[in-house]
């Protein structure tokens, strides 16, 4: 291959990615994380609903994360709605008993116009394991105009490709 064309073919993975990237538009900084480990998870919000400014980001948390804290940002309130354990599922944490779990965080505040992004993020502890290795992250993104729900989770045989709006996902890696 002559140089020429090594440019032109990095150019060309380039623009795919670029694109790839851009079909996610509520995406998870860094997709991998070992099971049971603490993680940062950084949403990042690409972009408004239609030309219309982001004014409240809500990141539904997947079951079996039972510790979750949010990072506060300048100019945006945090709301945290919590749902009660079922007796079996009652665990420990640094010696506390836990019967309650974060079920939502939501960002409100802003506004973040559309042609800018920003990066929402939690600390949380990722469980031992998740169903096909995989825990999805459904975020509602609220506009002053309208609003998007990128929920959607890839069934059997198909790819985060093949849905609109799809929710922001973290696989599960070994435990190092």
């Amino acid at each position: 291959m002559t140089v020429s064309t090594l440019k032109a073919a990095a150019c060309a993975a380039v623009i795919t990615c670029a694109a790839a990237g851009a079909q996610a538009h509520v995406v998870l900084d860094v997709r991998e994380a070992p099971a049971g480990s603490y993680y940062k998870g950084v949403f990042r919000v690409g972009h408004g609903c239609e030309g219309s400014s982001t004014v409240s980001i809500t990141v539904t948390v997947p079951p079996g994360i039972l510790s979750v804290r949010p990072q506060p940002k300048t100019g945006w309130l945090i709301s945290i709605e919590k749902e009660p354990l079922g007796e079996a599922a009652h665990h420990h944490h640094h010696g506390h008993a836990v019967t309650e779990r974060v079920a939502r965080v939501t960002w409100t505040g802003g506004p973040l116009p559309d042609a800018y992004f920003d990066e929402f993020a939690l600390q949380m502890k990722l469980p031992e394991t998740a169903p096909d290795g995989v825990l999805h992250f459904p975020v509602l993104q609220k506009c002053e105009k309208g609003e998007r729900d990128w929920a959607e989770i890839p069934v059997a045989g198909m790819t985060i490709r093949d849905v609109k709006s799809p929710a922001a996902a973290l696989r599960l890696t070994p435990k190092r």
